[in-house]
């Protein structure tokens, strides 16, 4: 039975995910999509239960006035009847309607929907430009996700559970009341006043209180998962203290939103037990004033006064849950901000799959500032033939690393148009694209899993020997045979670590080129991809790094000029402008740029075999 419950509610849907919208509540209804017969279901039951509990006051006041009244010897003749039906409300119903309940909170909806919705929000934050991540905490947007997938839940259950429950049960009430005496409601609507009063001044305030520190929250998290991903950096520099202090002062921000919600969290608590407190006494005094005028009955006296003790327990819950409602309110509105971040770099609508046939790229008058107006790159052109390879030189922050990221799309031209084949680059899936382009980079990232799941990261489907070869080709094989880690796995099935911090700077490179041997893509671009080498390992590569750039379109940047002097061609670069362009013997007798850095190094010269 709980299966057949907890498979209502899909929790990771095949959909496309799409950018959600800003809007708080249409925010809310996109992410509950596929959720509305559970909730609806959910409210149901719920105003069902309250007006049950109603009805069972008012019978236990007519209970009273029977007892006080009825004859002991024709009391069942007479009322047995009634009192076989309300058994079977109290033994038969309300604990069907309270099952029903349960499972549809518990089994679908408290696991299944904020999993729908943590799975949709980090599909879609994976499809985020990378300059989404380049100006946020890896730890904020991961805490983001998981806070307003419980904050949606939360709101809605609230509002479709909580809010129902309490509106059904003190409509019923009233209704109740008033059909008894209309003057036994009295008080009971006045406190209802004063009572939303209360929650109109106090729960803005805790809403806003809230949304603050839920963004406390997500810097204090993002600045301590930042301390400890560059660990090895704070040991180096000794500056663990002021990471604690730098960790402190977000602590400390997030206590401060910690202190005013609990400061409003006392007055609310005050506020509303003073107005239970004056409500049980108006209501006793009011009522006993009216029996004592034979308006009432004992009865009516006892289903009021059972009312009234009911609200007061029920007023705080309602308070505290209110509360929660706009705290949540608040934390999804946070989210929002982030969650609904429009993709910068979309598939234009119909984008095909990029067919490399050839791997010819042309720079078509490309023009790039960063959204700045100007500088970076500027009516840029450059035509790379098939299987040319090709070296981009110059200083830092002339462009080469940029030009590399525009050919992968990681950001869109601001002008001007690049082509693989002839085929607009803005016109194919941004994923076959990059699964027609492999990268080297000087800083290699590893995945915090096995080696051998990194390694297969070029070629999921790939078969053990070819995994196999490409490790060897690349010289990672014996070391990783040599591996283990705490969890008692070795070699290829060692973890290496987040980023790879288990492993040296070369064998991550290593593991790296084994990654993109294994992917085989016919695009090759190499981005100071033997600069965590040792001169040992790195000849013993040069082999395999050639292996792979056969019959491939190279495109390698490198400050170490030795290493590309062979290309087919040097593409030197200042300012985002081509300046000089030949091949090394060219350039040099040029006299220009590229010969003044040459000079400035010393070194072998490493030639491409034949």
């Amino acid at each position: 039975m709980f299966s057949l419950f907890e498979r209502i509610i899909q929790p990771f849907p095949n959909a496309r995910p799409v950018t959600p919208p800003r809007q708080l509540f249409s925010f809310i209804a996109h992410y509950s999509k596929g959720t509305y017969g559970s909730l609806l279901a959910m409210s149901l039951l719920t105003a069902t239960n309250a007006i049950l509990e109603v009805q069972l006051f008012a019978f236990l006041g007519q209970l009273v006035d029977w007892l006080a009244s009825a004859d002991r010897g024709s009391f069942l003749a007479e009322k047995g009847q009634t009192l076989l039906l309300m058994s079977l409300i109290v033994l038969v119903i309300m604990p069907l309607v309270t099952v029903l309940h349960s499972l549809i909170v518990h089994q679908t909806l408290l696991g299944n929907f904020p999993m729908k919705i943590r799975w949709l929000a980090h599909r879609q934050l994976l499809r985020q430009s990378l300059s989404f991540y380049q100006n946020d905490f890896a730890g904020r947007l991961a805490t983001k996700v998981m806070q307003t997938s419980l904050a949606v839940r939360e709101t809605v259950m609230k509002l479709l559970n909580v809010m129902v429950y309490v509106a059904t049960y003190f409509f019923t009430m009233m209704v109740t009341l008033a059909q008894t005496d209309w003057r036994l409601a009295v008080p009971l609507l006045c406190w209802l006043l004063a009572y939303i009063g209360v929650q109109y001044y106090f729960v803005p305030r805790m809403k806003q209180v809230s949304s603050d520190q839920a963004e406390s929250r997500a810097q204090m998290t993002g600045r301590i998962v930042d301390s400890y991903t560059n660990i090895s950096t704070v040991k180096l520099f000794a500056h663990s203290q002021r990471e604690a202090d730098y960790a402190q002062e977000g602590m400390t921000n997030f206590l401060t939103t910690v202190h005013r919600q609990m400061r409003l969290a006392t007055g609310f608590d005050v506020c509303v037990g003073l107005l239970n407190y004056g409500l049980i006494f108006c209501v006793a005094g009011f009522s006993i004033g009216l029996w004592l005028n034979e308006v009432v009955t004992v009865g009516a006296i006892a289903v009021v006064v059972s009312m009234a003790l009911r609200l007061q327990g029920m007023s705080h819950w309602v308070m505290w849950e209110v509360g929660a409602l706009f705290e949540n309110l608040g934390t999804v509105a946070d989210g929002s901000t982030t969650l609904a971040t429009p993709v910068e770099v979309q598939d234009s609508a119909g984008a095909s799959p990029l067919q490399v046939a050839q791997g010819r790229i042309e720079f078509d008058h490309i023009g790039f500032h960063y959204g700045k107006g100007s500088g970076v790159i500027d009516d840029l052109s450059l035509s790379i033939a098939a299987g040319e390879k090709v070296g981009l030189v110059g200083r830092s922050g002339a462009g080469k690393s940029t030009l590399v990221n525009l050919l992968l799309r990681f950001y869109d031209l601001e002008s001007g148009a690049i082509r693989i084949d002839g085929q607009d680059l803005s016109t194919v899936t941004q994923d076959s694209l990059r699964a027609n382009i492999a990268m080297v980079t000087q800083d290699t990232s590893l995945l915090h899993r096995s080696v051998r799941d990194n390694i297969l990261y070029g070629k999921p489907d790939a078969t053990e020997a070819e995994m196999l070869a490409a490790a060897t080709k690349a010289e990672a094989h014996d070391f990783i045979l040599g591996l283990s880690d705490p969890y008692g796995n070795q070699g290829y099935d060692a973890m290496v670590g987040e980023r790879g911090v288990k492993l040296s700077g070369g064998q991550r490179q290593r593991v790296a080129i084994a990654r993109v041997l294994l992917k085989n893509a016919p695009i090759l671009i190499l981005d100071e991809a033997t600069s965590a080498l040792d001169s040992e390992v790195e000849a013993a590569i040069q082999h395999s790094l050639y292996e792979l750039m056969s019959d491939k379109t190279v495109i390698a940047i490198a400050h170490r000029l030795s290493t590309i002097a062979a290309m087919d061609r040097l593409i030197v670069m200042d300012q985002g402008k081509i300046i000089e362009q030949g091949s090394h013997q060219q350039l040099l007798a040029m006299n220009g740029v590229y010969a003044k850095l040459w000079a400035h190094q010393t070194g072998g010269f490493l030639g491409l075999e034949d």
